[in-house]
């Protein structure tokens, strides 16, 4: 009888073994997920055993009860994340659990570069890989009331730098965070502004700062041209910088600007309105909002490109005739 029980069980330790070596191998084998990544898409509250269907939906090659068994047993099935994710060939369910449980989702990313204006950030988020256009048929105005900034242009208003998100998440969150980035900045450079700049309130200083920011052709510039549109603040004199007169031209500016342009009034040309325009021009980077509210110490009133992206600084307007001569009409 004994001897007879210790056979049973002997067979059944075998039986184990042998099913825990198949679950094994199982388990480390790569599943069958074709030459290209899946895409994996988990909505909040899905339970473990639909995760384990929506692998097999994705395109994966395996049995979904098993993977389920899996999820279960492992103990961790409860802690697998909402998310987008990519199942890259070789995937095995041992990585693909380790993958959902520390929601290691597929990113993508896309960029707001120093000196573009809206209408390019709008383009950049067009043709941003998966991400979704869900302010695409938005207004302007609709799209800032979404933001909670009703009555605010979007100009400017968006800090540049490279933003991360999940696949099939929305451009509209993109947009948010990058606002919330810009009013962080723009907070920190407000608290060190120099008492003497002749800025009222941070709105103005970003609006500088976007002239600055497309003014600047080297970077170490950046503060004497703030110094030069701070002194012509301070004294009443206009700014007559043509970036200005550029955006006011819209679209219809055909990459020449013209001595018309500088003598037809709109909001933003600054040859023919005192003061700083209504709104931004530009989203200006770090640099050059720092540099709008940390102006150089200068006399110059006046700067001519030099031609190499340097620029030259003149306190008179006969050197600063004697600049344009020499670098703009090479006499």
């Amino acid at each position: 009888m004994l001897k007879g029980l210790m056979k049973l069980l002997a067979s059944l330790l075998v039986v184990a073994l042998a099913s825990a070596g198949i679950a094994y191998v199982w388990l480390s084998q790569p599943m069958d997920t074709g030459t290209r990544p899946l895409d994996l898409s988990i909505e909040p509250g899905t339970s473990p055993k639909a995760i384990a269907q929506a692998v097999s939906e994705a395109g994966a090659k395996t049995s979904p009860t098993l993977l389920y068994a899996w999820f279960r047993l492992s103990g961790q099935s409860r802690q697998m994340r909402a998310g987008s994710y990519e199942i890259q060939p070789g995937t095995t369910p041992i990585r693909l659990l380790s993958m959902l449980v520390r929601g290691e989702e597929s990113l993508r990313t896309v960029t707001i570069v120093e000196g573009w204006n809206w209408r390019q950030v709008r383009q950049a988020l067009a043709k941003a890989d998966r991400l979704k256009p869900d302010s695409r048929t938005m207004t302007d105005e609709a799209l800032m009331v979404h933001l909670g900034r009703p009555g605010v242009a979007p100009e400017g208003r968006f800090y540049p730098d490279t933003y991360a998100y999940a696949n099939g998440s929305s451009d509209l969150a993109v947009l948010r965070r990058a606002a919330k980035a810009m009013d962080k900045h723009l907070q920190e450079v407000w608290l060190v502004r120099q008492p003497g700049a002749a800025l009222q309130s941070p709105e103005e200083a970003l609006i500088l700062a976007s002239i600055v920011e497309k003014e600047t052709g080297k970077p170490s510039d950046r503060a004497e041209i703030a110094g030069v549109f701070n002194n012509r603040l301070r004294i009443g004199m206009r700014l007559q910088t043509d970036p200005t007169v550029i955006y006011g031209l819209g679209e219809a500016f055909d990459g020449n600007l013209r001595r018309v342009h500088l003598t037809t009034d709109t909001p933003w040309n600054t040859y023919t309105r005192a003061g700083l325009p209504p709104t931004p021009i530009a989203m200006p980077g770090k640099a050059s909002l720092l540099a709008a509210v940390q102006p150089a110490k200068t006399q110059a009133i006046y700067f001519v490109a030099k031609g190499n992206g340097s620029s030259h600084f003149s306190s008179t307007l006969d050197e600063h005739n004697r600049a344009v001569n020499r670098y703009q009409r090479g006499q």
